[in-house]
């Protein structure tokens, strides 16, 4: 392997996946949180830990990496909208029970300002605050995890998927 290069490995997700017919998304995400359950492969990709999982909540953590530039340098907006459509869809998905699922039908991103790759560890918080029957919005906040610095900021709405 080249030095520098960026190589992963993800567990088979067919055991999270099983889980979501008789695992609230709450109980999903804190399963992944804590071990019990393998992490998405985009989450093995971005190499996100899992600091903060709550109803209506939840926090991606991961580390910025030359891996992630773009040509200028800076980190690639794929990347950060990656964490960013993370934490509002999976904040939407832990109020959802058992059996239900959910799918983005909008994602808006606003970058604040140019994330390094010695910006070091990077925190995505989605938030919901808005919750239907049908519909959810949450927001999110991409921080820089050394001094709080808002670097980018998301709002989605998805479509609440109810078993047929």
């Amino acid at each position: 392997m080249t030095p520098g290069a960026h190589s992963f490995a993800w567990e088979d997700p067919t055991a999270t996946l099983a889980a979501g017919g008789r695992l609230s998304g709450l109980e999903i995400w804190r399963g992944i949180a804590a071990g019990e359950l393998p992490r998405p492969p985009i989450g093995a990709l971005m190499d996100f830990t899992l600091p903060e999982v709550q109803e209506g909540r939840i926090v991606f953590a991961a580390d910025t990496a030359p891996w992630m530039l773009n040509p200028i340098g800076s980190v690639h907006g794929g990347a950060i909208a990656t964490m960013l459509d993370s934490a509002v869809g999976c904040a939407v998905h832990t109020t959802l029970p058992a059996g239900v699922g959910y799918t983005t039908l909008e994602l808006k991103l606003n970058f604040i300002r140019g994330v390094r790759v010695d910006d070091g560890q990077l925190l995505a918080e989605g938030k919901v605050i808005h919750r239907g029957g049908t519909t959810a919005i949450a927001e999110g906040r991409l921080t820089a995890a050394s001094d709080g610095r808002l670097l980018a900021h998301a709002t989605t709405t998805c479509l609440i998927l109810t078993p047929r």
